[in-house]
């Protein structure tokens, strides 16, 4: 039957009745702030390991001068046909928290109480996913960049893990934790030198730093991706047929340096040694058709890789209402 106007109008009349059936309702549903989401977290499964991605926000940076060696207007078409804005960039923020036979492992810890005014949501949607700190058993970093370490110190200096080993790349830790190297940077890293410390000094001691090629906890091994930092780390996570490519900071925005992996981000350190990188890991990751996670990736952060001329396409996986 054709869709007329008297029909348009019909429809829309129906919900009006809804009120009235409301005000039986002895509990009535609590209204959320129309400026606010649902908790932000996603759970799938690697074999037997249950992944939550935590969502930490996101924080918004110029889109001039945010790529060294591209023009600004190769950028903008690149965001344009990511349906993106063309003055700024969206930049999320979700971490990965590990479930196997009752142990909870956190690979890296988001911005805590230092980020940016739309971050800084982590924690709520961290206890929303059913998870509390004390109960975290081993924290794996990454990096050393402050959105990815600051969660584990709050600016007070109460650590936000009490209980948990916090395990770090050795190539890391070598080269931000070297004091000499920090008092003749660049003032403009000064700034990241300082945090570091601040984050790591009071358990220097306990901190276990570990190498590439190695199984960090069970299932989870690390793989070394510098460029980005000069220990960057990625990781395989696998167990029984189920692998997943946790990338880091391998890729920022995948419409951005997916498609185009050649361009260099002004948070790379070594623009060359992470264009090597960036390639040989999508190339492994299109050519297994493996699962990918990324730190910086639209959340929930996870897809696929496929190769695309000259670059590559990410491929956001599907939404499921079941852990799969």
């Amino acid at each position: 039957m054709p869709l007329t106007r008297r029909a348009l109008l019909a429809s829309t009349a129906i919900p009006v009745a809804a009120p009235a059936l409301a005000q039986t309702n002895p509990m009535p549903t609590p209204q959320p702030s129309p400026s606010a989401q649902a908790p932000g977290f996603y759970r799938y499964k690697v074999g037997d390991i249950e992944v939550t991605a935590v969502n930490d926000g996101f924080a918004t940076r110029p889109l001039e001068g945010f790529i060294r060696n591209a023009e600004l207007p190769a950028v903008q078409k690149a965001m344009e046909e990511a349906f993106l804005p063309k003055d700024r960039l969206p930049i999320t923020f979700t971490t990965l928290v590990l479930r196997q036979n009752g142990r909870v492992t956190l690979i890296d810890t988001g911005n805590g109480d230092m980020g940016a005014p739309t971050a800084g949501t982590w924690m709520a949607n961290f206890r929303a996913a059913g998870f509390d700190p004390a109960q975290v058993n081993a924290v794996v970093i990454s990096h050393f960049h402050g959105d990815h370490i600051n969660g584990l110190r709050l600016k007070d200096g109460t650590a936000v893990f009490p209980k948990a080993e916090i395990v770090v790349p050795a190539k890391e830790w070598d080269f931000w934790m070297d004091e000499a190297r920090m008092n003749q940077a660049p003032e403009g890293m000064k700034g990241a030198f300082q945090n570091v410390h601040r984050v790591f000094d009071p358990v220097a001691k306990e901190v276990k730093r570990y190498e590439a090629d190695k199984e960090i906890v069970p299932g989870l091994t690390s793989i070394a991706a510098p460029g980005h930092t000069p220990g960057h780390t990625s990781y395989m996570l696998s167990s029984g047929a189920g692998k997943l490519m946790i990338m880091s900071d391998v890729t920022n925005h995948p419409a951005l340096f997916v498609r185009n992996p050649d361009w260099a981000a002004v948070f790379d350190m070594d623009a060359d040694q992470a264009r090597q990188t960036r390639h040989r890991m999508l190339d492994m990751a299109a050519a297994e058709r493996a699962q990918v996670a990324f730190y910086h990736a639209p959340f929930p952060s996870t897809g696929h890789i496929a190769k695309e001329g000259s670059g590559y396409r990410f491929v956001p996986v599907q939404w499921s209402a079941t852990v799969l």
